[in-house]
């Protein structure tokens, strides 16, 4: 006998077994699941991968806006006021990487919430105006 499991099933003829691959085989009931499956994985990848996209997106665009804001309105440093002023800043960001772990620890997520409310008041106000090319009729 084969290594198949199906000839080793009771009361089963080898007839009704090749019927039943046969069956199985040109039905494409198999690669039908398979594929639906396959489908389903892919939709959950192009989701998550969009997510990751926005989030860079919002990651690139924050920093950026902070570096402009930092280098236009950061004076430079008298030279005498060096050595404190990178003490200073050493400290800030000490403070700071504690703060971003104990977000990341709680769960809280200061960036993603902030974005979500906007988009979620960009929507409000797009649906509460309307198409912003409409015409106006006293234009």
């Amino acid at each position: 006998s084969g290594g198949s499991p199906l000839w080793g099933r009771p009361g089963l003829s080898e007839s009704a077994i090749v019927d039943r691959a046969l069956v199985a085989y040109f039905s494409g009931e198999a690669d039908n699941q398979r594929e639906a499956a396959i489908n389903r994985r892919l939709d959950r990848l192009t989701r998550q991968f969009g997510r990751i996209e926005r989030d860079n997106l919002v990651l690139a665009e924050t920093l950026a806006t902070f570096v402009h804001y930092f280098l236009t309105v950061t004076p430079p440093v008298p030279a005498n006021q060096v050595e404190a002023a990178r003490a200073k800043g050493d400290l800030r960001f000490d403070l700071f990487v504690r703060q971003v772990a104990e977000a990341l620890r709680s769960g809280q997520r200061i960036l993603q919430n902030a974005v979500e409310d906007v988009t979620a008041e960009a929507a409000s106000f797009e649906s509460d105006t309307g198409p912003l090319t409409e015409e106006r009729a006293d234009a």
